[in-house]
């Protein structure tokens, strides 16, 4: 099929070309009558400088047509409008090589360009990115980020849960935008193996930024938090550096005022349970009403457990009702015991009734200090089953697990 000189540009430009051309094979395309040709290509408008080599090839034809015979180009030309079969372009004989360094930057292939089968075998392109998806497995081959994030651990699919957090981590680079912050969290103590849980907890941390982080390390140790203590509470609360200097300090401020805490408990209290600080202050406060009006506790009898058991103050308020029913109108346990074993409301409640139960069918179910064969709440319920039989019931194991089928 014959081109017209306005589609000549446009099938130039989506062949890939290498260096040079020949006029042959510019005559193998560009098949038209000479008549039409020169009538098209001269109503056409000036041609960019991508197509200026058209312009020269063009120009170099005409030239030599009449250096070789100036008296048959009009008569080749007179006959191009009855032969359709008439070509364009010089004969082989006149074959000459063009330069086409200038076109290097010419766009790729058109989807649309037929190719032969051996130039399609050469060809090699990466797998197309997923117009949508619901994982973020189909962009780690194209995602750096992604990859060196799975390399330290990081759990892509919990993350891929959030799909806010999923695209936020697609549009950022690891050397601008992450780097910077695993380098910070190391030095703050987080060690290698360590990264990849607290990131696969807080990938909003991304999002942070990095003076601001360091604002907030700053304030904790102002408040004598050494880095020893910064680096425990933010493995065990990833989200504690999220917060702003006032979210931090308001709650430092709470936690010493509600409990009536000096500085130093306060410190250490929330130390051991960062999670106060980025949690919620409800159940906290609902404890603290539970601990004073249901179960009759005094003050300083809640400051010495909560001290000794913070997590008292996040407990489930059911559990901590039954517990309390049981241990002190089922067992006749008294107040003040109580405060001296908190560790008994951080426990499972089903194995204070098996144990309890299995000393009294035992008759050694004796819970007051001042009588003989007392058995403290502590080893009630932190020993192990077996030196629990052993030292406290004077029974085996296996006596143990036969009662216990009886329940």
């Amino acid at each position: 099929m014959a081109l017209s000189a306005h589609q000549i540009p446009r099938w130039f430009n989506s062949i890939k070309l290498n260096g040079f051309i020949s006029a042959t094979q510019l005559r193998n395309h560009f098949q038209r009558p000479g008549k039409t040709w020169l009538h098209e290509f001269s109503a056409q408008p000036q041609l960019s400088s991508d197509n200026c080599f058209f312009q020269w090839g063009f120009k170099t034809y005409r030239t030599s047509s009449v250096w070789n015979n100036g008296s048959q180009y009009t008569n080749s030309s007179r006959q191009g409008i009855n032969s359709p079969q008439s070509t364009m372009l010089p004969s082989q004989s006149q074959e000459t090589e063009l330069s086409l360094e200038g076109l290097d930057q010419l766009p790729p292939l058109s989807p649309l360009q037929p190719i032969s089968e051996e130039e399609a075998i050469q060809i090699l392109a990466d797998p197309p990115l997923p117009p949508f998806t619901f994982t973020l497995r189909d962009y780690v081959d194209h995602s750096e980020t992604l990859r060196k994030l799975m390399f330290l651990g990081v759990d892509l699919s919990k993350i891929e849960k959030h799909p806010d957090a999923a695209n936020l981590l697609l549009r950022l680079d690891f050397e601008k935008d992450i780097k910077q912050i695993l380098l910070f969290l190391k030095d703050l103590g987080i060690e290698d193996n360590q990264l990849g849980t607290f990131l696969t907890k807080n990938h909003a941390i991304f999002s942070e930024d990095l003076e601001n982080l360091k604002t907030r390390v700053a304030y904790l140790q102002s408040k004598k938090f050494s880095k020893t203590d910064i680096a425990q509470m933010v493995r065990n609360a990833p989200f504690l550096l999220n917060f702003s200097v006032e979210r931090l300090d308001n709650r430092l401020g709470f936690f010493q005022k509600e409990l009536e805490l000096n500085v130093e408990k306060t410190r250490d209290l929330v130390v051991r349970l960062p999670r106060l600080l980025t949690g919620s202050l409800e159940p906290v406060k609902e404890n603290m009403k539970v601990y004073r009006l249901e179960l009759g506790f005094k003050r300083n009898e809640i400051q010495h457990m909560i001290t000794k058991i913070p997590k008292m103050l996040t407990a489930n308020k059911r559990k901590l009702t039954e517990t309390f029913d049981y241990v002190h109108n089922v067992m006749n346990i008294p107040h003040y015991v109580i405060v001296r074993f908190p560790q008994v409301f951080n426990t499972r409640l089903f194995k204070v009734k098996e144990r309890h139960l299995f000393l009294t069918y035992l008759g050694r179910a004796q819970y007051d200090s001042a009588k003989p064969n007392y058995i403290s709440l502590d080893k009630l319920v932190s020993m192990p089953d077996e030196i629990f039989c052993e030292e406290i019931a004077k029974a085996s194991v296996q006596d143990f697990e036969k009662f216990l089928k009886t329940l």
